[in-house]
């Protein structure tokens, strides 16, 4: 049976943020021309989770506001799988490690190994769920993506080191988070920048997330800000 190009997928995006309290930048890369999603544009660093990500050890999880907002309108337990995700999409796509010295408790699968060789174990202590967005129905590819705001101090690498980056984002770069509308973004990475500059003299995690929902039924801009039942239960 092929993969349904077009079911909605849980995903995870970092926005690492610079020297929020002088100058700050945001890191961005450009998706190839041929990309089946947002093809040419400057996005995020991310992606969808991996079936794997939830037996991937955490050296601490997300903080606790973040795991209720996480658990929002979605299935039980997904928190550990999305924050896994973000630290593995970040180091695949950027060569930027989130994580703490130490050792695996288990055998880092294949997609961990080059990870777990620089002798750091993945840690979520520092990302904070900022935004959730549906992706629109009619498009190639659907994902269900929470985007955590990552302050660049708590990397353990050279933030200016792509040498370990893959080739899934072009042009690496830390943009000047009031220059990044000049380049060509997705629509829901421009409404997601105001809420990264609404947050830049807050380094604690919000109470309140903006979740954008679009269904085939409908499209909705929420809050996630207490527990609510599923969607799927109403």
């Amino acid at each position: 049976m092929s993969e349904d190009k077009t079911a909605v997928r849980n995903a995870a995006t970092v926005i690492v943020l610079r020297d929020r309290a002088e100058d700050p930048h945001i890191l961005m890369g450009q998706r190839g021309a041929k990309a089946a999603f947002m093809p040419n544009k400057f996005v995020f660093p991310g992606g969808a989770v991996d079936k794997a990500d939830a037996d991937i050890p955490l050296a601490a999880p997300v903080p606790g506001v973040c795991q209720d907002r996480l658990l929002e309108q979605s299935e039980p337990g997904l928190s550990h799988p999305l924050a896994v995700a973000a630290v593995r999409e970040l180091w695949e796509e950027t060569g930027q490690i989130l994580g703490q010295k130490g050792d695996w408790k288990i055998d880092p699968p294949e997609d961990w190994v080059t990870y777990a060789a620089t002798g750091h174990v993945p840690t979520a202590h520092a990302l904070q769920f900022v935004f959730r967005a549906i992706t629109p129905p009619g498009r190639p590819r659907r994902f269900d993506a929470r985007f955590f705001l990552l302050d660049a101090a708590e990397l353990s690498s050279d933030p200016d080191d792509f040498g370990q980056a893959c080739d899934e984002l072009s042009h690496l770069q830390w943009i000047p988070l009031k220059k990044a509308r000049e380049f060509d973004l997705p629509f829901i990475t421009e409404v997601v920048l105001a809420e990264v500059e609404a947050r830049v003299t807050d380094p604690t995690p919000p109470d309140i997330v903006p979740f954008f929902r679009n269904t085939d039924e409908e499209a909705l801009f929420m809050q996630l800000k207490g527990r609510m039942p599923d969607w799927r239960d109403e």
